[in-house]
């Protein structure tokens, strides 16, 4: 037996997320999810994952951009990138749209 399931795939833009209005378009293909879920096989706590995540997630020019963001003149903190690593990947699996859903969540 063989069924096609093409139409019940997603194939759209990279989702973005926005930061102090700077847009930075967040890798979603199923390979960099794949890739992802290898980087943090052993947890989020080493400098390699967190680097490796961001090469991943973000393109080299929005990499840049994150380095360049201020708000009030000061830039982002080190708990911020974990944030804004953490929010992107929530991108990527839907994890907003499944928890706005589903109010057992809250």
């Amino acid at each position: 037996m063989v069924i096609d399931i093409t139409e019940k795939l997603n194939f759209e833009e990279n989702p973005k997320l926005v930061i102090c209005g700077e847009e930075l378009e967040v890798n979603s293909d199923a390979e960099t999810m794949l890739k992802l879920m290898g980087v943090f096989a052993d947890g989020f706590d080493s400098l390699s994952s967190i680097k490796k995540a961001l090469s991943l997630i973000f393109s080299d020019e929005d990499r840049e951009k994150l380095g360049t963001i201020e708000k009030d003149g000061k830039k982002l903190s080190s708990k911020a990138l974990m944030t804004i690593i953490q929010e992107a990947i929530n991108l990527l699996t839907g994890g907003d749209e499944e928890d706005k859903g589903d109010p057992t969540t809250t």
